[in-house]
């Protein structure tokens, strides 16, 4: 079986990194990790959404243009590839697969064609500050229509038009669609290690929100939802470990040292070979994922931990190595290593840490097991 990209999909991914490249250069994250002012790169996201890359997967009656999900993975892939201070993940990974997963038809036609333009952004709403949520330790309520309660942080959460909110309903856990922008809803910005995505505190007083899927589902939802955004998460996470060790080979081979480039040096060469084992290691499980999200296949859960896991390591792995491959002024605020580093370390604990992944590709495979 071939689970390499096909020269279409191939192609797509092709013009998404030149877009990049022309639109996103490492000093458009570093502008905005540097001025607390820009919250996003409104060209960055506007070049996506001109290229349709958040309709990439919306079925084509939902207003997208329902390539699929490989696509998808070879977008996101380039989105990581450079560090694109954009709400990509938020909207298209977490919202949006929300929204298809249990939406009703009214909910798919109104919110799915506003997220495949960019007219809207979304966001998911789990965190409600330091420690693990749990199904049995949901703080925010949902009642007679109404949200009450408090989240943080939620990604991209100052600058979305709509939210996915795991709350604790009337009869168990559910997910709530709340228009960020109407009443009851006050928003404040959190700081974080990585300020080019940003993230906020929204505390909801009464805010009026729909049912998104039936109530008592929330919980269960949510790990689906999960599980097929880690695919995607991990293919970003891919894109930024192969940047980073493209990087450090850049300036290996030019960097030199006792009139030789120190890239000829053995230190140099292990470092960079075990960057590109654990990468070539998460590829290998990112396109396993890639194939079981594409078909839906009944090993997703245990496809997608693998993935998130391996995509972990591999990028904060990279990250680090890339900063001592440039030595003293690795450790810079002048170089561009640290915003890998931050991004790697960022989007390790979006949607979950490696240890709550690990826990559950061991729940995976005792599953399998028992089958």
């Amino acid at each position: 079986m071939n689970f390499d990209f096909s020269d279409a999909q191939k192609a797509l991914k092709k013009q998404t990194r030149d877009m990049l490249r022309s639109a996103c250069d490492l000093t458009v994250p570093r502008r905005v990790f540097e001025d607390s002012s820009e919250s996003y790169s409104k060209d960055v996201w506007a070049a996506l959404v001109d290229m349709e890359a958040p309709a990439t997967a919306i079925p084509e009656e939902y207003g997208g243009i329902g390539f699929g999900y490989l696509e998808l993975c070879a977008v996101a892939e380039e989105v990581g590839r450079s560090l694109a201070p954009v709400p990509f993940s938020s909207s298209v990974y977490l919202a949006t697969e929300a929204i298809l997963m249990a939406g009703s038809e009214e909910q798919k036609k109104e919110f799915l064609s506003k997220l495949a333009t960019g007219e809207a952004i979304g966001t998911f709403a789990l965190s409600e500050g330091p420690g693990l949520v749990t199904a049995n330790s949901l703080s925010v309520t949902y009642a007679g229509g109404k949200l009450q309660g408090t989240k943080s942080p939620v990604p991209d959460g100052d600058i979305a038009d709509f939210a996915v909110v795991v709350a604790e309903g009337t009869t168990g856990s559910c997910l709530a669609l709340v228009d960020l922008t109407g009443d009851g809803v006050s928003r404040k910005p959190v700081d974080t290690v990585d300020p080019s995505r940003s993230h906020a505190a929204i505390t909801f007083d009464g805010a009026p929100a729909q049912l998104l899927g039936s109530e008592g589902a929330g919980w269960d939802l949510k790990n689906r939802v999960f599980d097929r955004a880690a695919i995607l998460f991990a293919m970003e996470q891919l894109g930024g470990a192969d940047a980073c060790l493209q990087m450090a080979a850049d300036y290996s081979r030019g960097r030199y040292a006792f009139g030789r480039p120190i890239g000829s040096f053995q230190a140099i060469k292990h470092k960079l070979a075990d960057v590109y084992i654990r990468n070539e290691l998460a590829r290998a499980n990112n396109y396993y994922g890639a194939w079981a999200l594409s078909t839906d296949a009944a090993e997703l859960p245990m496809a997608a931990a693998a993935a998130r896991v391996g995509s972990i390591e591999a990028y904060q792995f990279a990250s680090k190595e890339n900063i001592q491959t440039h030595g003293g002024i690795g450790f810079t605020w002048e170089s561009d290593c640290h915003l890998f580093y931050r991004r790697s370390k960022l989007l390790s604990l979006s949607i979950g840490s490696a240890r709550v992944w690990k826990d559950r590709l061991v729940s995976a495979l005792e599953s399998r097991n028992a089958a």
